[in-house]
């Protein structure tokens, strides 16, 4: 379960593996040797960026980091350490694998060699619930990913008068009606992205749940403690489909977005004139957008978050989003230890941050270092935020997150299937405890 009040402060220990908090998972590798192995999934110009983050922190610590990029991470690391090679930190994408290794043993605990008290107070909050599990937290954040961002073009949008900063879900729609008035489709939205196709629109629908429900229901949804054809993800479902359905408000109809690419969706919004104007996506669209908008952002784009409810049950400001979580798999270590604290701090991603295309996770962070108003708006946006949650889907078993939820949402954006019919098939598609702990 990821329940915040579960957690426990590091100096009280606990966990069913020792008494006192003294977990120590342990692989093959030489301890105090100098050398420190993480594996990851992120590769390229993200692999380079990276460890130019670690240059500076090599030099003054004379630990030799060695980073292995596998893009096949989620196989990989379970097939390593099935077979004692596990690294002796691993950077999980999604907090799935991170948990299930941690539940056999594999992962050391967070609260034995960091300062949690200190580390939650950085972070933005409700970030840690993500890697939380069994009254412990079992990794920490090293990259954020955004993804309750309303982009829209910057000319066109102030042109039009339209408000920058609505402040609920109402005074968006108005927003709306009046771009839908002046003859431009509100929303830009596309689906498509191959055997992938249906994760957009997941996206929108844990944006609602948090919205509508606020974080405790959206925790108890994505752990499985209410049912997924509960009438609050029903409403959730509704909710959504009213924006679809509202003539001219989605570009090509709500029967174009399967077939809409999910990065070329925005593309008609820098046309002259444009087709529409706001899209709901993540902070990684922005390499999908034109190379002259991509080369001038502050002066070719503007964001807001994805606003809260107006009324109701939480009227907060969430944010959805997801990030890299890093993961010690070598408790005796204390090189790997080192190099955890400073992966985890606040002072770690200068270069990165600079080379652009990643957030630091921590409020604190110099925004100075990120390359435009855009990516520092961006963070802001994160820590005035009231909570974050993890993307859901990647918080579910990936038969459902990776599977029956995205081809549901397929099923009901296209009319097949109802609301209802789609979430119960979700729910009855949920794995039993038995077959979680197989997989």
């Amino acid at each position: 379960m990821l329940l915040s009040g579960c957690l426990q402060n590091p100096n009280q220990g606990g966990g069913s593996s020792s008494e006192g908090g003294g977990i120590l998972a342990d692989n093959a590798e030489a301890d105090g040797d100098g050398v420190v192995t993480i594996l990851g999934a992120f590769g390229g110009q993200e692999q380079e960026a990276f460890e130019a983050s670690l240059t500076e922190f090599e030099t003054s610590s004379g630990i030799d980091v060695q980073y292995t990029s596998d893009q096949d991470f989620t196989n990989t690391i379970q097939l390593r350490t099935g077979s004692g090679q596990q690294p002796d930190i691993a950077i999980f994408p999604q907090p799935g694998g991170l948990l299930g290794l941690a539940d056999d043993g594999f992962i050391q605990p967070i609260d034995t060699y960091l300062d949690y008290d200190a580390l939650d107070t950085t972070l933005v909050s409700g970030f840690l619930e993500a890697a939380s599990q069994g009254g412990r937290t079992w990794g920490a954040p090293m990259r954020m990913a955004v993804k309750s961002l309303v982009w829209y073009p910057l000319a066109a949008y102030e042109a039009g008068g339209y408000d920058t900063e609505p402040a609920n879900l109402t005074e968006l729609a108005d927003v709306a009606t009046q771009i839908r008035d002046s003859g431009t489709a509100a929303w830009c939205m596309g689906w498509e992205s191959d055997q992938a196709t249906g994760w957009v629109g997941t996206d929108w629908i844990e944006e609602y749940m948090l919205r509508l429900w606020g974080p405790d229901v959206y925790d108890q949804w994505t752990s499985h403690q209410i049912p997924f054809n509960d009438e609050r993800v029903i409403a959730a479902f509704d909710a959504y489909g009213e924006l679809l359905d509202v003539p001219e408000n989605v570009l090509g109809g709500r029967n174009a977005v399967l077939s809409v690419p999910f990065g070329e969706a925005m593309l008609p919004a820098f046309q002259e004139p444009p087709q529409c104007l706001m899209e709901r996506q993540g902070n990684f669209v922005t390499g999908f957008f034109p190379d002259d908008v991509q080369a001038d952002l502050d002066a070719e784009v503007g964001i807001f978050a994805f606003p809260p409810a107006a009324e109701g049950d939480y009227t907060g400001q969430p944010i959805l989003g997801g990030g890299d979580l890093a993961a010690l798999m070598n408790g005796n270590d204390e090189d790997a230890i080192a190099v955890m604290q400073f992966l985890t701090s606040p002072e770690f991603g200068g270069p990165w941050a600079e080379a652009g295309g990643w957030l630091s996770p921590h409020t604190t962070f110099d925004v100075s270092q990120y390359p435009d108003d855009v990516t520092r708006r961006t963070a802001e946006i994160v820590a005035e935020a009231d909570v974050f949650r993890y993307d859901g889907s990647d918080l579910m078993p990936n038969a459902v997150g990776g599977g029956s939820f995205w081809t549901a949402m397929t099923e009901w954006v296209s009319g097949a299937k109802t609301a209802e019919q789609v979430t119960t098939d979700i729910e009855n598609s949920w794995p039993d405890a038995d077959d979680e702990e197989a997989s």
